[in-house]
């Protein structure tokens, strides 16, 4: 029998395959689905302050209405019920999974404000989660701020999250830090017990027709998987072993799970593969990682973990700059062409 058992920040899962944050993990009922299919762990969709926010603004907005018209209102203020916002269904949800499933519950957070992401991290911790995510997404389109002071504030973050909980706390990152490995690095002493690689930044498409900017949800595909897999090989040695590193982007089938763990990720998310095919997907991506195991004479998570990593592969460059010139020479162009041809020195 191959022993498919892994632990993430600490916490033991009967599987490397887990459920990452998707509409389908926000439903209690397929959460259910998914642990029965075979998932080790799920993650509930993120709960964003700026929804709290608008909804609070709202709220206010109809209870201040006519205040400008008519003079008595001002000393009227009708007795409101209690108002439910997103941080309050979001606490629902969590404890409603946790009663539902056997499996680890992860929570993730998405807050721009060190005071809400500690507020909400305490309270998500009190509903009954089993690990908080902190998901560190923002674009860095003020030119006023630099490299250092954009870090700084996640890092600030990370700590203040830190010291406001006792359960264990992974930071999903973008790629697009400066100095990645440095940071990552930063992020771990800060705090945080394992790193989520990595977080996809939904692009803005523009419609000709409209002329108007518009948001295009695009499914992952296994292609993007390269980035994560580079990454957690560098980062796995320099990290150790006592810190979680996780794939997401790109995983969709056995055999990129069987990738995630080679180079050294502890768990490998999926959401793109389960929203196309289906929570039962889980069970067909299983059967595929170990025939591949059994196949190439694993006999468990821990004996394939971290197996190609930079530290381990038998050509440790492939993961850096060394290996770009061999991977532009590797395309072999049609008509006759090819990568080397005088005509272009890349390939973009």
């Amino acid at each position: 029998m191959t022993d498919l058992r892994t632990d993430y920040l600490g916490i033991p899962l009967r599987s490397p395959i887990v459920a990452s944050a998707s509409p389908l993990t926000g439903d209690p009922e397929m959460a259910l689905g998914m642990e029965r299919a075979g998932v080790g762990a799920i993650v509930l969709p993120s709960l964003f302050e700026e929804e709290i926010f608008h909804e609070e603004v709202g709220l206010t907005e109809a209870l201040e209405a006519g205040t400008e018209h008519f003079a008595e209102a001002l000393d009227y203020f009708p007795a409101v019920q209690r108002f439910e916002n997103a941080a309050d269904r979001y606490l629902t949800l969590v404890r409603t999974t946790k009663a539902m499933v056997g499996i680890p519950v992860i929570a993730s957070l998405n807050a721009t404000s060190s005071g809400s992401w500690v507020r909400y991290a305490r309270l998500l911790e009190e509903a009954g989660a089993d690990a908080i995510e902190l998901n560190l997404y923002r674009v860095a389109a003020d030119a006023d701020r630099g490299a250092a002071d954009m870090e700084d504030a996640d890092l600030e973050l990370v700590a203040d999250v830190r010291a406001a909980i006792g359960k264990p706390l992974s930071v999903k990152l973008s790629p697009y830090y400066s100095a990645l490995a440095n940071f990552a690095r930063r992020v771990v002493a800060a705090g945080a017990g394992g790193l989520v690689l990595f977080n996809r930044f939904y692009q803005p498409d523009v419609d000709l027709e409209s002329r108007d900017v518009v948001t295009r949800l695009e499914l992952s595909h296994p292609r993007e998987l390269r980035l994560p897999l580079r990454w957690i090989a560098i980062l796995r040695p320099q990290l150790g072993s006592d810190v979680a590193l996780a794939a997401t982007s790109g995983v969709h089938s056995g055999n990129d799970v069987a990738k995630a763990l080679l180079v050294g990720a502890d768990v490998a998310m999926m959401t793109s593969a389960l929203l196309r095919n289906g929570v039962d997907h889980v069970v067909q991506v299983e059967r595929e990682l170990v025939d591949w195991m059994a196949a190439n004479g694993y006999d468990s998570v821990a004996q394939l973990r971290g197996s190609l990593s930079q530290s381990a592969a038998g050509n440790p460059s492939v993961f850096e700059r060394a290996n770009y010139l061999k991977t532009l020479h590797s395309w072999s162009a049609p008509y006759g062409l090819t990568s080397s041809s005088p005509s272009g020195g890349t390939v973009d």
